[in-house]
């Protein structure tokens, strides 16, 4: 059995006073793509949150590679290899693409992917690598903040709603992307609304629901699992 990345036990979170974790427990292994499906405000960015150490109170445990991380401050889990890529994407609007691209430091000694790999991957950056960041499409945008990521040496990605409010050729796109990083060994995380384009690319699923995992499947579960999906996403 591969090696596992990420786990969590039991993990609570808070933001001030309001409770959004309830005990979620899962676990990610290396080179595997999981998805956390579910409705708004069922927990899937919160989770992402809290193992980035980006909500308030959090209480179980987070091991990242090993270590416990449920303790740690945001900064020092990221230099664990841990690249997180928000919904919001947090590209620097006076930057431009190549200087959103080469802002973020190396987290590991033998870093990431050179430059010429991410133009290989990302061909469409490097057009648009003296444009504002934010004068990129919302596909650019989104390919330079995974891009940003891999350039780092992050072995474990986790990626917001990747997909939303994209063009279906784009959303394509995204997808020959992940395919492609899970070939050279990433582990993947994606939170997805999208269930028609994270069904293709995952190989474990876990259906979260009020702050906690309701049912987790493969992805030779699916048919089978087709009404417990309809209850839980609307599919």
């Amino acid at each position: 059995m591969s090696e596992t990345i990420l786990q969590i036990k039991n993990l609570h979170a808070w933001y001030g006073e309001s409770h959004v974790l309830h005990g979620v427990d899962l676990e990610v292994r290396k080179g595997e793509v999981v998805t956390l499906l579910g409705r708004n405000g069922a927990g899937r960015t919160s989770t992402l949150r809290a193992i980035m150490g980006l909500t308030g109170r959090r209480a179980g445990s987070i091991s990242v590679f090993g270590q416990e991380t449920s303790f740690m401050a945001p900064h020092k889990i990221a230099r664990l290899g841990v690249g997180y890529c928000p919904e919001e994407r947090g590209i620097f609007s006076t930057l431009s693409t190549g200087e959103n691209l080469l802002l973020p430091p190396k987290v590991a000694a033998k870093g990431g992917m050179s430059i010429d790999q991410i133009f290989e991957m990302f061909p469409n950056l490097k057009e648009r690598l003296s444009s504002p960041g934010t004068k990129l499409s919302g596909g650019e945008q989104q390919m330079l903040a995974v891009a940003r990521i891999v350039r780092t040496g992050a072995q474990l990605l986790l990626l917001d709603e990747i997909s939303e409010g994209l063009a279906p050729v784009i959303v394509q796109t995204l997808g020959r992307m992940i395919r492609d990083l899970k070939a050279l060994g990433y582990t993947i995380v994606l939170v997805e609304q999208n269930f028609r384009f994270s069904a293709g690319l995952a190989d474990r699923f876990y259906v979260m629901d009020g702050g906690k995992v309701a049912h987790h499947l493969r992805n030779d579960e699916l048919e089978a699992s087709a009404t417990m999906l309809q209850e839980f996403l609307g599919v």
